[in-house]
């Protein structure tokens, strides 16, 4: 017997594998709930690992029974290495991991893609070019913003050169005010490659010692963390945070396509265009304190998909812990494996996200027709 016309339209708008796919994340409720207290306990746990391994023989217990009032469990010189150097850089590593992590859940869901992240639509390229601007010329044609500004000058330029080339993607891919996906993904490879080349130019530019600093800073690194650094990054990232519960229902809804979004009653557009600025400045503010930091925002929302579903209600916040804790881990294995030099943090999580991303890739092949 023949289905009604109806019913054939809702089949067709509502694919029966996303139906299913969301019917098991209904399941998943208990689950997901149990790994957000998990990675809560394990964010705890790699921020206290962090701070206690290296040089210094400080144990856990001393750590925590001096942060409890005991100033006898450390001497001066493990508080000044502890409180001064690695506290904060575990902190802001947990902030730029928790960022770039939901930056990609935030773009995978919106694109529904599962290969987006803020690197495919041009807005970590320009991010990049905002900061190398500012640390190229800041002594020149950049010096009054610098002055203006003061530690936020450079979070605030690659916040504004993300947003720049968003704008721009923007004024590209839409149209009568609806945002092509496939345009935008398009037009944003192509502006991260111009971005690129304005960047070449720029570095080309660069002194002696800007040119060192850019080398290093390129391929990320936590290692001048400073409690500075943390004043000047947190407000941006934190903020971008503060959007995230009014986005999950929306994502939730555009898994399903953005007609169907549009007529459970998500305004789409709005959706988009508040995602697209969070992600650009949680990106830009990452990007400007610890330069190029590569497959979180891939590697994260994969794990998770897997193991809690697709509801972004519980797979934002898990990404944020996941992915500051993944990062941490990362920096730790950066600075010690091979003491006491120093490895490129961006070269660690290449190493781990590569051959991960190359096997979501063949994952995906025959749904994407690649």
């Amino acid at each position: 017997m023949a289905l009604p016309q109806a019913m054939m339209e809702q089949r067709r708008r509502f694919p029966m594998a996303d139906i299913r796919e969301i019917r098991q994340a209904g399941d998943r409720t208990r689950l997901a709930l149990l790994a957000i207290a998990l990675l809560v306990v394990g964010s705890v746990f790699s921020m206290l690992f962090s701070v206690t391994t290296g040089a210094s023989d400080a144990s856990i217990l001393d750590v925590i029974s001096n942060m409890a009032g005991s100033e006898a469990a450390l001497s001066t010189r493990d508080r000044i290495i502890i409180f001064d150097i690695r506290l904060p850089r575990a902190i802001l590593g947990f902030l730029i991991g928790a960022s770039l992590a939901v930056s990609g859940t935030v773009m995978q869901g919106l694109f529904r893609n599962p290969l987006a992240d803020p690197g495919l639509v041009g807005v970590s390229s320009g991010a990049s070019l905002g900061a190398v601007v500012m640390i190229v010329l800041g002594g020149g044609l950049a010096a009054p913003l610098e002055a203006l500004l003061g530690i936020y000058a450079l979070p605030a330029a690659a916040f504004g050169g993300g947003l720049v080339t968003t704008l721009l993607l923007y004024r590209i891919a839409t149209r009568h005010g609806q945002t092509s996906v496939a345009t935008m993904l398009l037009a944003g490879i192509a502006l991260g490659a111009l971005a690129l080349a304005i960047t070449g130019l720029l570095i080309y530019m660069a002194n002696d010692q800007q040119l060192r600093d850019l080398t290093f800073w390129s391929m990320g690194s936590l290692a001048g963390a400073t409690w500075t650094k943390i004043a000047a990054a947190s407000p941006i990232i934190l903020l971008s945070f503060t959007t995230l519960p009014f986005m999950a229902r929306g994502l939730n809804a555009i898994t399903l396509g953005e007609a169907a979004a549009f007529h459970m009653g998500v305004p789409v557009q709005r959706l988009k265009n508040v995602a697209i600025v969070g992600v650009a400045a949680a990106t830009g503010a990452s990007v400007a304190v610890s330069g190029g930091i590569g497959f979180i925002g891939i590697v994260v929302p994969h794990i998770l998909r897997m193991a809690i579903g697709p509801d972004h209600r519980f797979l934002l916040p898990a990404a944020a812990l996941l992915g500051g804790s993944l990062l941490i881990f990362a920096d730790v294995l950066a600075r010690t494996l091979v003491a006491p030099a120093e490895l490129p943090i961006g070269i660690i999580t290449a190493a781990v996200g590569g051959p991960f991303f190359l096997w979501i890739l063949l994952r995906q092949r025959s749904r994407l027709a690649l």
